[in-house]
């Protein structure tokens, strides 16, 4: 057996990734009748059977979402914590790298929890309307996120059956620095575009939330998610780890830089991820929610603040800028 699968932190993560897929399938199958059987009018025994399978279903995925919302930091603390063990690597960087899997998953983990979110927040408002408006859309949700989470977990088990401990990967900065003066950014922009372009997304996700400019704020949305992450990796990252040549998105997940990568990187797509939602409920369902605006918003501004701060407070000490 590969020592990735006898780590502790791995057999712990697999099996809890395991049951949950186990948990999601009893779901499923409870869910299948509603398909064909679901009328919310009728007054039958079949009916009211139905709907409590429906409240089953309902519970299990809430209590999905919130053991999902929990693994997605184990498992990045979990790929840390095997860089002791995969040559080459400083940190998740480098183990994330390791193997084709790696990106793909973490990518799907981060879909997933957005589809999941989605269905939790329809939920709610499909509750709320008491007939059921919503039902077979958060139904079709449903089973777009079984079937996501059935492909996470082959890739899951995937990605840890294949980190070769004996071959060597790219550590941080070789993945993320700028290797024979090659640009990395997008579109050739250079650090200072990068920022007025960050600090611009921000101003106009503020300015399109209080005038309900719901086109424009999805598209601020998606924008910056994209940009702040080059900006906390090739700028902001920097004052985190205080040192100009370090630009990696894994690092700051660690003991040294107080686990601050968790606050940063889970504002950002928590604020972007229920910004996202607030604007598809309005544009596509018409429901309109100012506190999920406002919970968006403050996140988003959290995650800007931390990035800032740590510009400033490297500045106030120092008397320069990196």
């Amino acid at each position: 057996m590969s020592p990735i699968l006898l780590n502790t932190q791995v057999m712990v993560y697999l099996l809890s990734e395991s049951a949950l897929w186990g948990l999601i399938f009893i779901a499923f199958l409870l869910s299948l009748p509603m398909i064909w059987r679901w009328d919310f009018k009728s007054s039958s025994k079949e009916q009211y059977s139905l709907e409590r399978r429906a409240y089953l279903v309902m519970t299990i995925l809430s209590i999905i979402f919130i053991i999902k919302f929990l693994l997605l930091p184990f498992f990045v603390f979990t790929i840390d914590k095997l860089s002791d063990l995969v040559p080459g690597a400083m940190c998740g960087a480098g183990v994330i790298s390791a193997n084709i899997y790696g990106l793909k998953l973490l990518f799907l983990k981060l879909l997933i929890l957005f589809m999941l979110l989605l269905w939790i927040v329809i939920n709610h408002f499909d509750l709320e309307a008491k007939d059921y408006p919503w039902f077979r859309l958060k139904l079709g949700i449903f089973f777009l996120i079984f079937a996501t989470v059935s492909i996470e977990l082959w890739l899951d088990w995937s990605y840890f059956l294949h980190i070769d401990i004996h071959k060597s990967v790219s550590c941080c900065s070789a993945l993320f620095g700028q290797l024979e003066g090659a640009n990395p950014l997008p579109f050739g922009l250079d650090t200072p575009k990068l920022l007025i372009l960050f600090a611009l997304l921000y101003l106009l996700i503020v300015i399109s939330t209080f005038s309900k400019q719901y086109w424009l704020l999805l598209a601020s949305y998606i924008l910056f998610v994209f940009v702040a992450y080059y900006s906390v990796v090739y700028f902001f990252g920097t004052y985190v780890y205080e040192l100009p040549t370090h630009k990696c998105p894994f690092c700051m997940f660690q003991r040294p830089y107080y686990y601050v990568g968790y606050l940063i990187w889970g504002t950002l797509f928590g604020g972007v991820f229920l910004g996202i939602i607030t604007t598809l409920l309005k544009l596509v369902l018409n429901i309109e929610s100012k506190r999920l605006e406002k919970v968006s918003l403050v996140f988003v501004s959290i995650f800007v603040l931390v990035c800032v701060l740590y510009v400033g407070v490297y500045y106030i000490r120092n008397g320069v800028l990196l």
